[in-house]
């Protein structure tokens, strides 16, 4: 036999393990790293617990939990390094499934077993295995646990118990362990921010905020995201420009924050300002910074702005199509986004459940019946995407806007699941407005029992009794809501000027300008019955059911802010208004006249939908 034999091939043992371990680290499937696997157990290191670790490391950062349990259960004599990346393993896989019933590990067990070999904890078992916990017993266990093995002033072992207490509504457990702390970093200071905030204690997590000394960009993003969740726009800005006050720095996440405050107060000026801000300052612009501009444009009234950034996307994904149709479902340009959501199509991005809500919300919104019932069928014969609740909600609220009430509640009776409030609401709705009462009356009470605590409901159904003369129906409908601690959900509108978002509500008088609003506002009444405004009954009825004041027609909130917005601006300008209600019928008439007498573009969006008045007439057509 030749020597270049000996030369081509060589016994394993003659090979160095060192740069096998680091190609583990390279690997980029599972079916390359079983090839690595294999050679390392050819080299005899199946029970050298730092190869093992490489293997399992791997696993774990790609979701291969089982792979990394099988491998192991090979190991003979586990170290708590090993048992680490286990549970670290085990973590990720819940991680990426999302809830910890889908791996049928018992993570304990293991740890309890790690304990029963002598093995002693360190301080990277217990972050892992505190985050695992399903049940709140098993916290206080692992806390115990902390405390005894002296890992009670470890920063990293507290804060991931402070957040695990948070998520099991224990603030009181959490607070204790974040006040008794020997020593905090900033991830514990925005956690017990973030936790305040998740359980609805806002102004508890502003006061822990406060106590803060050296506030870092995490804080106060974190500050400002919890105003923001909560709809406390006003308090989200105050916060920004005292944070650009202190000269801290902006980041790309206090920026998302920000545009989505905008987006809440319909304040284009400031939203414009800080897409500028992140475009000077170098902010990184990701798909989902970019995606919450495109949203901010669109839901401040400003479609061409949304464009433009939808246009100067380098690559655009699912959310960003989705955000762009949606944007044009909401202005009622249903035929736009047929033909945007075709472009999508034309660029191979494929489709997902939302794309298909926004595109049967367009349907909806511009009463295209025929195109609404075809990409319901589409969905699912083109793509596969089933139907969902909010699927047959669209069908529901496109048909019966159209009047074919019938249909919508054959929609109904057909659907595979329980319809919703929500599916049922837009049933609710328009059997208002097509006279539907006996209807209205049956689907308006499952509606109220479905969602006891949501007072739009009882004010629907209350509205359905009027509309019918039922007026011991209605008072009973209101006793129900007293009995029941529900409040009617206080109508407001607003308006952007010269940077301040302006607040009004249905009667008020708290404006520094009241007296020339309202003066104005007797002016515009005055103007626009020349014209043929007609005060409208149905306004009445549904303003003192949603917002009672001593003269609720003709002070709605949205005519307060479309006077004062007369009084700052100029002929061809444009107001934009907006509001967290439904448009009644009796400001919807009004706001087409003094468009046209005041000559103003009027842009005002209300709960459901935007309305873009100008010269007398609406773009949606008088169909809402």
């Amino acid at each position: 036999m030749s020597n270049s034999f000996y030369c081509q091939v060589q016994p394993p043992s003659y090979v160095t393990a060192a740069p096998i371990l680091r190609a583990v680290e390279t690997c980029s499937t599972m079916a390359e790293l079983k090839q690595h696997h294999s050679l390392i157990l050819r080299l005899g290191l199946s029970t050298d617990n730092h190869a093992m670790s490489r293997i399992i490391n791997f696993c774990s950062k790609h979701h291969q939990f089982h792979y990394a349990l099988k491998v192991f259960n090979t190991v003979p004599n586990p170290d708590t390094f090993l048992y680490n990346t286990l549970f670290k393993s085990h973590f990720n896989s819940l991680s990426q499934s999302q809830t910890q019933t889908q791996t049928p590990f018992n993570v304990f067990l293991f740890y309890s077993h790690m304990l029963h070999q002598s093995l002693t904890p360190n301080s990277f078992t217990f972050p892992t295995l505190i985050r695992s916990c399903s049940f709140y017993k098993q916290v206080k266990q692992l806390h115990a646990h902390v405390i005894k093995f002296r890992f009670g002033s470890d920063v990293f072992a507290l804060n991931n118990l402070i957040h695990v207490y948070f998520s099991f509504g224990s603030l009181v457990d959490a607070r204790k362990v974040f006040d008794k702390m020997p020593e905090r970093n900033i991830v514990s200071w925005t956690t017990v921010i973030s936790g305040y905030s998740n359980c609805g204690q806002v102004d508890e997590a502003f006061r822990v905020f406060e106590l803060m000394s050296d506030k870092k960009s995490a804080s106060w993003n974190a500050m400002i995201a919890c105003f923001v969740q909560k709809n406390r726009f006003k308090e989200a800005f105050d916060l920004f420009n005292r944070m650009r006050v202190e000269k801290v720095e902006v980041d790309k996440f206090v920026a998302a924050s920000m545009v989505s405050a905008c987006t809440g107060l319909g304040a284009l000026e400031q939203g414009k300002w800080i897409h500028g801000y992140i475009e000077r300052s170098g902010i990184e612009m990701d798909s989902k910074l970019a995606t919450t501009i495109i949203d901010m444009y669109c839901k401040c009234g400003c479609l061409e702005k949304a464009f433009r950034v939808f246009n100067g996307l380098p690559r655009k994904g699912v959310s960003s199509w989705n955000c762009m149709i949606g944007g044009l479902a909401l202005h009622g340009k249903g035929e736009d986004a047929i033909r945007l959501f075709g472009e999508m199509e034309r660029e191979m991005v494929v489709p997902d459940a939302i794309t298909f809500v926004n595109v049967l919300t367009a349907c909806a919104h511009s009463g295209l019946v025929e195109e609404g019932r075809y990409y319901f069928r589409y969905m699912t014969e083109v793509h596969g995407v089933e139907p969902a609740k909010e699927h047959y909600g669209c069908m529901v609220d496109l048909l019966a806007r159209a009047g074919r009430l019938d249909e919508a509640k054959e929609v109904l009776d057909e659907m595979p699941m329980s319809p919703d409030a929500s599916v049922l609401g837009a049933l609710l709705g328009a059997c208002k407005i097509h006279g539907k009462f006996e209807l209205g009356e049956s689907v308006g009470k499952r509606v109220v029992e479905l969602e006891p605590g949501n007072s739009g409901r009882y004010v629907m159904l209350a509205n359905i009794y009027a509309s019918s003369g039922k007026w011991k129906h209605v008072a009973g409908v209101r006793k129900l809501m007293d009995d029941r601690g529900v409040k009617k959900e206080p109508g407001f509108s607003m308006i952007e000027m010269e940077g301040i978002v302006n607040e009004f509500v249905a009667g008020g008088r708290d404006h520094p300008l009241a007296k020339e609003i309202y003066a104005k506002v007797n002016e515009m009444l005055e103007s626009i019955k020349l014209v043929g405004y007609v005060p409208d009954p149905d306004g009445v009825l549904h303003d003192l059911l949603e917002e009672e004041t001593e003269n609720p027609l003709f002070y709605h909130s949205e005519k307060l802010a479309i006077c004062y917005g007369l009084l700052k601006t100029k002929r061809g300008e444009t107001l934009r208004i907006t509001k967290n209600l439904r448009v009644c019928k009796d400001c919807h008439q009004a706001c087409k006249l003094i468009s046209k007498v005041y000559d103003r573009n009027i842009i005002v969006r209300d709960r459901n939908r935007f309305h873009h008045f100008s010269n007398g007439e609406c773009s949606c057509k008088d169909y809402w």
